[in-house]
Order: C-alpha cells, then structure tokens, then sequence
C-alpha cells in the first residue's frame, strides 16, 4: 500500500504539468499479474502452443512505409469492415515505425475506405491550427505550421511533418472532399485571442445583444497561451474561471436558433474552452481525485471525436497511445475508463481499436515528464514473460491480426493479461499490464523500431 500510494503521488505532480506541455501521460505500470509458467513458455494454460493458432491469424506487412502499393492492407480494411472511427494506437510516443504507419494506414482508409479526417490526441485548438492550414494554404508550409501547433508535444516530429504535408497535397488533387485534422484532446491549449475569436465573432454577427454578458464572462480568463502560469494561479480562482467558462458555454448554448453549423461550430468552441479550464482545476496535492480527472479527460476525447462525427459526417481515424484507444485500461486504479470505452458505448461496433507491439528498438521519452528533453532510449528484446516475446515468433514478425477472429488457442493467449511495453513521456518506465484481446479489437506487430525523427 505505501508503495502505490507512492506512485499515485508521483503520478500526481506530473499530471498537471504534463497536460500543460500537450504530452500524453506516460501511462502508470501497473503490478503486472505472475507469469503463468506455461505461458513464459508461449503456450496457453492448458498446456497447448498458441503460437500456430496466430500464425494462421496473421496477415504479414510488407512495409512500414507511405507509398507503394497497399495490397498487403486488405485483409486490414476487411476486418475494419463498416467502421466509422479507428483507433490507432502507439506504444510508445517517439518511435517511427508507429507513425510511419499511421500515414501508411489512414492514405489507405482515405482512398479505399472513404475516411477524410485524421484526429489526434491533441488540444482541439491545435487541431483547428492544422486543418485551417489543409483547407486553405495559408498560415505557412506544413512544417512551420506543424512546428507551431506540435510544439513540446510527441508529435513535434518529421513523421507527422511528412503526414501534414500529403493531407495538403490530397486536398489540392481533392477540393471537392477535402481531409480534415483535428484535436481531440486538451493538452497544452494555446486558447489564444484567436481561438475567443471563434466564439465572439459569431456572437457578434448573430446575437450582439448577448456579446457583453459573454466578454464579461472571458475577463480574465482569455487568453490562455502560457499553460505553466495558468496551473500556477490558486485552485479557487482556477474553479471560479472554470464556473465563468462553463457560464459563457450555457450562455452561447442559450442562442440556439436558426444558426446552423456556424452555431455548432462557435458552441463545441465554447465547450473546448469550459473543457480545458475544468480539467485545470486538477489539486496534484489531492491524490484521491487523480482517477475522476484522468476519467473525464479520456470521456471528453470521446465526446470531440463523436461531436466530430456527428456533425460533420465524416469517418474518422483516431490516433492516441495505445492506453487511450484500448477498450481497457492498463491500470484501472488510476485510469477508470478510456477513451476507447466511452466510444465503444457510445458506437458499438462502429468504433474498432487498433493496437500495437513491439519487440525491440529505440524510442524518444523523456527522463521525467516534468520538464526535460526528448532523448533516445533503447529496449532490448521481450523477455519469456512479455506479450511480445511470444507474437515475435510468428512467421514474417511485421504483421497484424484480428484478436476478435482469431483461432481459439490464439484468442485464450490473448485474453491473458501479461506484462506489455507501454512508453508515453517518461522512461524507462515498467509495462503495464494487458489482455491484448480485451484492449483491442486487431493488433499490429513489429519486430524492430526506431526512433522517431526530430523536426529540425
């Protein structure tokens, strides 16, 4: 008990901080489960090997790699079959494979499965950054305008440089069905004059009568572009902002007219801000709230992506570590309830997971989440007890497979929680503890990754 008391308290300084640098949370290592004896060995309990079982489940890659041709994706768009958002996600935040993958993945859903938006976990006022840049052109070229909203996130990398650069392009050879970006998430907010502007220009035009109650209620509050000096006012003056936030929402939401989407989109802006400044009202020093604050971040990424697809109509391909995409969470004492699970209740079937392993290679972390730089760090090969160890002895060891589908031998391996690498912003880090087949619906494999390379 004094050791996980610990470990919250840890955890509980660096949450505030890291939301406030738009990082991910290195996801907490829970206790993982004693290894079954015969499971080290790569079989399942009752003593029969499940490695042939997965072999008969797995659909090799030929590449990591954008570009090319995407015959070896086809078993992959089947087993996506209707689906209307995807969940990729990434077991760590700074390998290149990962995200080399994800472009390979959603060019794929974009030209054979008719998806045309690419959400992030990400603030949502980044995400609209980026997709004003898709749309329009204007604020740069991709790098300068991925190097401005990516800043100090994961994300800021080559890989996703290279992302934002063929959505562009797309949309160019496109202009009649344009992709879109968008964040989902509300790290690092960057609620700008520009952003308030989203929400008072539209009062302005259409309801000028209620525009001073609503710059009343921002007072104070707008902008907030120094996440760091925001966390560092009083908890009560933070609820009190919070409670004005969540007024200036009511009081947007109150205009309901004849609006149209244009009061759709001024009211999830209103919601954005009322979303992050509740969250900022996290007490680090009041550990026993740290799961109902990690809970409300991962349903309010649901609830952008669903208001998202709701109101633009639009199939989404969802990214975020693999812990936020999962229907389970690796340590439920700390994360109650993930973004995958509040979708999977909200679509059914409609929201298919995505994970993924790795056996070996090197990834950019950090030493703590609080601060510091993105570095290389390197893992050795699985050990007999891990997930990987046993999938790295498939055929082909780049490959992916259906855990809903697969042969009973290979779905009873999947279904055991095991120790399973799960790097966010902090390493070395422990891994977490996981039944592949309860977090995700297919698992992609690989072998060997390397670090994610740095933006210039």
């Amino acid at each position: 008990m004094t050791r996980h008391r610990k470990r919250i308290g840890r955890r509980g300084l660096l949450v505030t901080a890291v939301v406030a640098m738009g990082a991910v949370l290195a996801p907490v290592a829970a206790q993982a489960a004693p290894a079954d004896p015969a499971d080290t060995a790569g079989t399942t309990g009752a003593g029969r090997s499940p490695l042939r079982a997965l072999e008969q489940a797995a659909h090799p890659l030929r590449s990591t790699e954008p570009g090319g041709s995407t015959a070896d994706l086809r078993a992959l768009g089947a087993m996506i079959g209707d689906a209307q958002v995807v969940g990729l996600g990434e077991a760590t935040h700074g390998s290149h494979e990962f995200f080399t993958m994800k472009e390979r993945i959603f060019r794929y859903l974009v030209e054979e499965k008719g998806y045309t938006t690419f959400a992030l976990e990400l603030s949502w006022s980044a995400g609209l950054q980026i997709d004003d840049y898709l749309q329009t052109g204007k604020g740069g070229d991709a790098r300068s305008v991925a190097k401005k909203a990516l800043a100090n996130s994961p994300w800021d990398r080559e890989e996703f440089v290279s992302l934002i650069e063929w959505m562009r392009d797309y949309n160019r050879r496109h202009p009649d069905r344009t992709v879109h970006f968008m964040g989902d998430d509300l790290g690092a907010p960057s609620l700008d004059d520009a952003f308030f502007a989203r929400i008072t220009d539209y009062v302005r035009q259409n309801h000028p009568q209620a525009l001073a109650r609503l710059n009343e209620l921002y007072t104070g509050l707008r902008p907030i572009d120094d996440a760091f000096a925001y966390l560092g006012k009083p908890l009560a003056e933070r609820r009190q902002l919070a409670d004005r936030a969540q007024q200036a929402l009511e009081l947007v939401g109150s205009l309901r007219g004849s609006g149209g989407a244009a009061f759709d989109w001024a009211e999830q802006n209103a919601r954005s801000v009322a979303q992050t400044t509740k969250f900022f009202t996290i007490d680090p020093g009041d550990q026993a709230t740290l799961p109902d604050f990690e809970r409300f971040r991962d349903e309010v990424m649901a609830q952008n992506v669903t208001w998202w697809r709701q109101h633009t109509g639009h199939k989404v391909l969802l990214s975020a570590h693999n812990d936020h995409v999962g229907r389970a969470s690796g340590d439920p004492g700390l994360y109650p309830k993930t973004q995958g699970a509040f979708l999977r209740d909200t679509m059914g079937r409609a929201y298919v997971p995505i994970g993924f392993t790795f056996y070996q290679g090197s990834f950019l972390s950090k030493d703590t989440a609080v601060g510091g730089e993105w570095k290389k760090f390197t893992d050795g090969p699985a050990t007999a007890e891990m997930n990987e160890y046993t999938l790295d002895q498939v055929r082909g060891r780049d490959f992916y497979l259906d855990t809903r589908t697969a042969p009973a031998a290979a779905k009873a391996w999947l279904n055991v929680n095991r120790p399973t690498r799960n790097y966010g912003t902090q390493a070395p880090y422990p891994p977490g503890n996981i039944a592949l087949a309860k977090s995700f619906d297919v698992l992609i494999h690989l072998h060997d990754v390397r670090e994610a390379d740095r933006t210039p």
